[in-house]
């Protein structure tokens, strides 16, 4: 696909499914503009790489939790480029506990990363949008935001949250030619998978149909999928990208 000339904005960029992101559209002729939270080695270390294979990348270190930090930093991203393709909200974390144990913050920094994050990013890019009347604004969920993890009750909600609110912005965009769609990843070949013990990554692949865990790249490739003009008549929608995980339930 290409998006020669389209800016592309994805936060949680360094890692996993959101590097992933960042390397795919990069590679196919887009502006990317990435965040991320913690690791200030990683973001330059990917954007050399991108430079390095004649692409085109610029990393910030921005709180998606902090509105007015994303405010700030909006009016910059639009004084240089103008106008922005692409939104692809990526960046979440993850506190997995059985509720009985999850403390009131372990609650609440989950939602308020994932969820609060989600609109914060939306928030401040989507009269942009609406006054280009063009653009497609992603957002990465989860099946468990479909179908409910065991010890993800924070996740789950926050991930489900994002599915509901992907429907219903949808709606109000599409008067102005703006599409909202979400991707909903199973389990994905990440930092998170790699770490888990060996009887746990059985009984993880036991539940998936395929027998396998995703790549980062499926995820890119429908991400690239639901930008680009091959989804123009595709808004409102969830597609999952899980092995068949969610489809046993």
């Amino acid at each position: 696909m290409d998006f020669t000339g389209k800016v592309v904005v994805i936060t949680g960029g360094t890692r996993g499914i959101g590097r992933s992101l960042v390397e795919a559209f990069a590679s196919n002729g887009a502006k990317v503009i990435f965040t991320y939270g913690a690791s200030e080695e990683l973001a330059a270390k990917l954007k050399s790489e991108i430079e390095r294979t004649k692409g085109f990348a610029e990393c910030y270190k921005i709180d998606v939790r902090n509105f007015d930090e994303i405010e700030k930093w909006r009016d910059e991203i639009l004084e240089k480029y103008d106008k922005i393709d692409v939104l692809i909200n990526n960046a979440g974390i993850i506190k997995d506990k059985a509720l009985m144990t999850m403390s009131r913050e372990d609650w609440l920094e989950v939602i308020d990363t994932n969820l609060n994050g989600l609109y914060n990013m939306t928030r401040n890019f989507i009269i942009t949008f609406m006054k280009q009347k063009e653009g497609s604004i992603i957002n990465i969920s989860s099946v468990s935001g479909m179908i409910g993890l065991a010890r993800q009750t924070n996740y789950s909600a926050s991930k489900g949250g994002i599915i509901a609110f992907t429907k219903a912005l949808a709606k109000e965009a599409a008067p102005f030619n703006v599409r909202v769609n979400a991707i909903a990843p199973g389990f994905i070949n990440t930092d998170m998978t790699a770490s888990l013990k060996e009887d746990l990554a059985k009984k993880m692949l036991s539940m998936i149909p395929l027998a396998r865990f995703g790549a980062p790249e499926d995820v890119a490739k429908a991400a690239m999928f639901l930008a680009g003009n091959d989804s123009s008549y595709i808004t409102g929608h969830t597609l999952v990208i899980d092995g068949g995980l969610a489809m046993r339930e």
